[in-house]
């Protein structure tokens, strides 16, 4: 049986599981389905229903005596009526909660983190974003701040307020004066180029006679090219939802390997990067659900994601949970996410 070959009235029984099963966590029996689908058929309908349902690997039934749950397959059809049925979230409230947050005029990292941490709050899931590719990036400013003993942190702002930050250890102190007219060096120089021309031009520099430049002239080279050196080919990921996630787990009885497969993608962020490269190859919304990812560790997860646009590349943002998902929730809030970014980041959308 194909998605197709439901009729409605399948349909609606089969969604009416999913949406039981979802909210309650046990198996969801015909009696149920029947008083809470609001379909005007009898119990014995239902069964039958439900039986060519099985048959079509839309759900499952643990034991004999049990009632049905949804297979990834079963999840995938309520998905995609989630989809066709779902109207363009304007998002005007999640923008004026970033503008509060995070001011008129924000950095790219202070929104991505903060979405983050809204996405998981209101999925209860794990929440990331992802920044755009910063190939092209170009410099807006770049500051050097004294830490302690010898060490400096440097801070980069890209052209679309993204930020990277790196400690660096200069060897010997450097006063905040000091400092500031380095940082005006480079800044006067390069701003407005991209980050590989600078980072080049730096190193170039450097490798010349050491009598031409003076010592602050050749530590504001250092401090910025060892920052820069990496920086143009990464992007920035920010994830979050220990705690909530932790008493979902608790409250929604996820399984202890899907709760340790969901660190762990925290923990390894890039693994989390390349799934998303995999994933999103469009504009707007990806639903993966179970058995769909080609990872077999990741197959009791599903992700819901998007991508928006900061005026200078896309990014991603979405949530990640076991599969028993409150996909409704989870498709509007990222929805809702992606386009409160593309708004904030970029005041003429």
């Amino acid at each position: 049986m194909e998605n197709q070959d439901l009729n409605s009235r399948s349909g609606r029984i089969l969604a009416t599981v999913v949406r039981e099963y979802i909210q309650t966590g046990e198996p969801v029996a015909s009696m149920v389905i029947a008083r809470r689908g609001a379909l005007g058929v009898s119990s014995a309908t239902v069964r039958n229903i439900l039986v060519q349902l099985e048959t079509g690997g839309f759900v499952r039934q643990p034991h004999t005596s049990a009632g049905r749950v949804p297979t990834d397959r079963g999840y995938r059809f309520y998905v995609d009526l989630l989809l066709e049925g779902r109207r363009p979230t304007r998002a005007d409230a999640m923008v004026d909660r970033l503008r509060r947050e995070t001011g008129e005029t924000p950095l790219q990292d202070e929104v991505l983190a903060h979405v983050s941490h809204l996405l998981s709050a209101e999925s209860h899931h794990v929440g990331f974003a992802l920044s755009a590719p910063p190939a092209d990036a170009r410099l807006s400013k770049i500051e050097f701040v004294a830490l302690a003993s010898t060490k400096i942190m440097v801070v980069i702002v890209a052209e679309g307020g993204q930020v990277s930050q790196k400690v660096v250890d200069v060897g010997e102190p450097l006063s905040p004066d000091d400092l500031r007219r380095a940082a005006d060096y480079v800044n006067r120089e390069f701003h407005g180029l991209p980050l590989v021309q600078v980072r080049d031009a730096l190193l170039a520099r450097l490798n010349e006679e050491r009598s031409i430049y003076d010592t602050l002239m050749r530590h504001a080279w250092d401090l910025a090219a060892r920052s820069l050196a990496r920086a143009p080919h990464e992007q920035v990921l920010y994830v979050e939802g220990t705690a909530t996630l932790v008493d979902f787990a608790e409250e929604a009885g996820v399984p202890l390997a899907t709760f340790r497969v969901l660190i762990g993608l925290m923990e390894e962020k890039q693994r989390l990067v390349r799934l998303l490269t995999e994933y999103l190859d469009g504009p707007g919304l990806t639903v993966v659900i179970g058995a769909e990812h080609s990872d077999p560790s990741l197959q009791s997860l599903s992700l819901v994601a998007s991508t928006f646009d900061d005026g200078h590349g896309i990014g991603s943002v979405g949530v990640i949970g076991p599969t028993r998902m409150r996909y409704s929730k989870a498709i509007a809030v990222v929805d809702e996410a992606a386009r409160a970014i593309s708004r904030v980041l970029t005041p003429s959308n």
